[in-house]
């Protein structure tokens, strides 16, 4: 795929163009925002299948859930903000289908919408439980949107029991919260030990080690075979036999890129809607944003579901469309909070990336991840001064001795310093 520069696509569009975001999501709002920003005066038409506006999902499992967090604090931007800077904002409108040939989107009301340039920034969805397991049954959850989270808050009650399926990020912040408000809690995940897919051994068995003394009881290498109860869920057999007991049931088991949408208008979709290294997909006026969108860099195709990627992979779409031609260079960071365990991490870690361990003066504790000797991860645990220089020093390319950094004694800020 290229940019097709000779395309009059990739030329800078005018006052006249009309430009359609499907997603209203924090990709598709930061793409309206970024568009503006960069001088683009033609139309923008944001479309949410959700009735709510934009809003931040972070929140959703951790200080909504628990009721620290009023709904109206969830909105990326105040009401009046759209109008302001001349978006339309259509929400509850479900896209149904692509017209490329016309360039236009058929909305499932059975209107129609043109577009100059099109943006799908659909996000992903949540993996629910196979049929044959959930049967059906009231009080399983999956947790993606407000509407989801809204639906479970009333279940979670302070003597109730919870089963956690999956052993994820999610997972186990839901975990957290149900403990926190006096539920029994019990995770069952496939593999040997939690986050097994996303963060090393070292930052897997320190989150592990919190969660089991607080009370959350794991089930490890070990699936769910069935569902029971009649019409609400009541508890699950597991592979092994054992029977777990519970009264509400999440699935925590990820999430799935929503492509639908491109994969019927023809689009390539390769885990995401496939997009080259400057979001543009293999239609010249379509563009992939945020957590659908899987680009094509020099290491190879990378889809990543975060904050971060979504505002930054928005924020190369709208200059492109404005004409900039430049790759997407990522800049990954995610967070997760659990207990009073605040979880950072910058870079892409992979399971046989060597790990050095920082031990702070207090709890707080680093892992350090190398490559061949090049510094490409690191993870904070309760250690925001070891995330933050590490985050820079990543942005720099650097990469600091293994064993300097592994000594505590050793300033960090002085390694970065001295780091090439």
């Amino acid at each position: 795929m290229s940019l097709h520069a000779d395309h009059p696509a990739a030329a800078e569009p005018g006052n006249e163009t009309r430009i359609v975001i499907v997603g209203a999501g924090q990709a598709g709002l930061s793409t309206a925002e970024k568009l503006r920003a960069n001088g683009f005066a033609g139309s923008i038409t944001l479309i949410g299948e959700e009735p709510d506006a934009p809003y931040q999902r972070p929140p959703l499992s951790k200080a909504y859930l628990l009721g620290e967090l009023e709904r109206d604090r969830l909105k990326l931007k105040a009401e009046d903000w759209y109008a302001k800077n001349r978006i339309a904002l259509r929400l509850g409108a479900r896209v149904a289908s692509i017209d490329r040939a016309r360039r236009c989107v058929c909305l499932a009301d059975g209107g129609m919408l043109a577009y100059d340039r099109l943006v799908l920034a659909t996000g992903a969805t949540a993996r629910k439980l196979p049929q044959a397991i959930a049967r059906g049954l009231a009080g399983i959850f999956t947790i993606r949107t407000l509407a989801d989270i809204d639906g479970l808050r009333p279940a979670l009650e302070k003597q109730g029991k919870l089963l956690v399926i999956g052993g994820g990020y999610i997972g186990l912040e839901i975990a957290a919260v149900a403990r926190g408000l006096g539920m029994t809690v019990d995770v069952v995940e496939a593999a040997d030990r939690p986050l097994a897919r996303v963060a090393s051994a070292q930052t897997a068995t320190a989150v592990e080690a919190l969660h089991r003394s607080r009370g959350v009881a794991f089930h490890l290498g070990k699936s769910v075979s069935e569902l029971l109860g009649a019409d609400r869920v009541g508890g699950a057999r597991l592979s092994d036999g054992t029977i777990v007991t519970a009264d509400v049931v999440v699935a925590g088991i990820g999430g799935m890129p929503e492509t639908a949408l491109a994969a019927e208008a023809g689009l390539a979709v390769d885990n995401g809607i496939a997009a080259d290294a400057y979001g543009r997909t293999d239609d010249p006026f379509i563009w992939a944003a945020g957590d659908c969108a899987n680009f094509s860099l020099p290491g190879g195709r990378l889809r990543m579901e975060s904050v971060g990627n979504a505002i930054d992979s928005a924020d190369l779409v709208a200059r492109n469309i404005m004409g900039a031609r430049q790759p997407y260079r990522p800049k990954p960071w995610f967070w997760s909070d659990q207990f009073d365990l605040k979880l950072q991490i910058a870079g892409l870690s992979r399971p046989d990336d060597t790990v050095v361990v920082r031990q702070g003066a207090g709890p707080g504790r680093s892992h350090w991840y190398y490559r061949e000797g090049q510094l490409v991860a690191v993870d904070g645990l309760n250690a925001p001064r070891d995330y933050l220089i590490g985050k820079r020093l990543l942005a720099m390319s650097a990469s600091p001795d293994p064993a300097q950094v592994a000594d505590p004694v050793l300033a960090l800020e002085a390694l970065a310093s001295t780091s090439k």
